[in-house]
């Protein structure tokens, strides 16, 4: 099944997590998702175990530019899937955060490659800025190599929000938002699959 035939109501999803693992609270963890990136640049996306952390345990560049992303989520609904394939049998298998790229989908719609990447000193200083930061969007003045600094040398717009990770298998994993505030903004979904 096509991600693009899954996304628009995302309820063939399901399928792919047996109910084992849904019912089970193992299953879901609570984890730091911060959006970060410049305005016209692309977008990254940044998974920490421990919000006080500078090192993510998940950072991948999206397929799409900051600006882009910041509109499609005017809308009240955004999903976002990143899909690779399997490798062949009998070469080594990586655990699913570890796929080096992805094809990217945003509310059905292809929008690249996403690449998974090592995280920089910049990545770090920008988590380490924003690790009070429980819940909320804002922007940052950042100089050339990506410190805080005067508005003239650009900005950096970040967004904050706890989510629920929930694996279904080894080949798929979901990251849901959770709005704690119940304010009814935005529902963002992140889905890794692998087929």
């Amino acid at each position: 099944m096509s991600l693009r035939t899954m996304l628009p109501t995302c309820g063939t999803w399901l399928k792919y997590f047996p109910t084992t693992y849904l019912t089970h609270y193992n299953s879901c963890r609570k984890v730091t998702g911060t959006l970060f990136g410049n305005r016209r640049g692309h977008v990254s996306f940044a998974i920490q175990d421990n919000s006080t952390s500078s090192e993510p345990s998940f950072l991948i560049e999206f397929a799409m530019s900051t600006i882009t992303l910041v509109k499609d989520m005017s809308s009240p609904l955004v999903r976002i899937a990143l899909e690779c394939e399997k490798r062949p049998r009998g070469s080594k298998q990586v655990r699913l955060s570890r796929e080096p790229s992805w094809n990217m989908y945003c509310n059905g719609r292809k929008c690249g490659d996403a690449l998974l990447r090592a995280c920089t000193d910049s990545d770090r200083h920008v988590l380490h800025t924003v690790r009070n930061v429980s819940v909320g969007a804002g922007v940052i003045p950042l100089v050339g190599d990506g410190r805080m600094g005067g508005e003239s040398e650009g900005e950096l717009m970040f967004f904050r929000a706890n989510f629920e990770r929930v694996v279904g298998n080894r080949d798929s994993e979901a990251f849901y938002m959770t709005n704690l505030d119940g304010t009814g903004g935005p529902e963002l979904s992140i889905f890794l699959l692998r087929t």
